[in-house]
């Protein structure tokens, strides 16, 4: 079958665009394939799907890799998540330098294992300087994790006045401090639930959930769910 050619490179004033990466299992028993299978090809579709928010100019794209609860999966899986993380941060660093984007991480990495903290401090290193997308990628992360992480930071800062303590500043203690709230959520693989993603930052974020599995998420969804999007009036609360 023959790409289709995409010429919709809109954003359609989108600044950060969320994703849960769903279905990666679901995918490969579909093919009769191990589950490792599936998440082998959504490791892929992860960059492919940077390099095609990139291209739209898209500031922040933020991608729920390794949640707080996943360590309760058989323990040869998130053996082989970590590895193939691992991997393919080496493999694709030529590829996110060419397209000019920035890795940077959600969550708390200390629990990784060292090769693995190694090798994500070193792409973010390595892509520090990088102007172009910012690629979030949210490992060992988790929403309620995260406040409870910034309330300890804020508790730790003497020089804040709690009594003057507003939204904004609060969120200087979160892991996303240096990003903008999310426009847009998209998940995949049709289940509708948030399972503890970016609580605070999806507070008016709009949210698309599709039936198709991460590993076929491909630049021709993203086009489908901008445009999507493109026709949902924002209010934020208002008339």
């Amino acid at each position: 079958m023959s790409k289709v050619k995409i010429t919709n490179l809109e954003n359609y004033g989108i600044k950060h665009i969320a994703f849960i990466l769903d279905g990666n299992g679901r995918w490969a028993k579909a093919r009769n394939k191990p589950r490792t299978y599936g998440h082998e090809k959504g490791f892929s579709s992860l960059f492919d799907v940077g390099i095609a928010v990139n291209k739209r100019q898209i500031p922040f794209m933020s991608v729920y890799a390794f949640s707080t609860e996943n360590w309760s999966r058989p323990k040869k899986e998130v053996d082989f998540l970590f590895k193939t993380l691992e991997r393919r941060l080496h493999s694709v660093l030529k590829k996110v330098h060419k397209n000019n984007i920035k890795i940077v991480t959600s969550g708390d990495l200390s629990r990784l294992p060292t090769s693995t903290q190694e090798a994500i401090n070193y792409a973010k290193d390595d892509t520090k300087h990088n102007t172009g997308t910012t690629l979030n990628i949210c490992i060992n992360y988790g929403g309620k994790d995260e406040i409870v992480r910034a309330v300890k930071k804020l508790v730790a800062d003497k020089s804040i006045n709690v009594e003057q303590l507003t939204p904004e500043t609060f969120e200087n203690y979160l892991d996303t401090k240096d990003m903008p709230p999310v426009d847009l959520l998209v998940r995949t693989s049709g289940e509708m639930r948030l399972s503890n993603y970016m609580l605070w930052q999806l507070a008016y974020a709009e949210f698309i959930f599709t039936p198709t599995y991460w590993p076929d998420y491909s630049e021709e969804c993203l086009v489908r769910d901008l445009e999507e999007y493109a026709k949902r009036t924002r209010r934020f609360g208002g008339l």
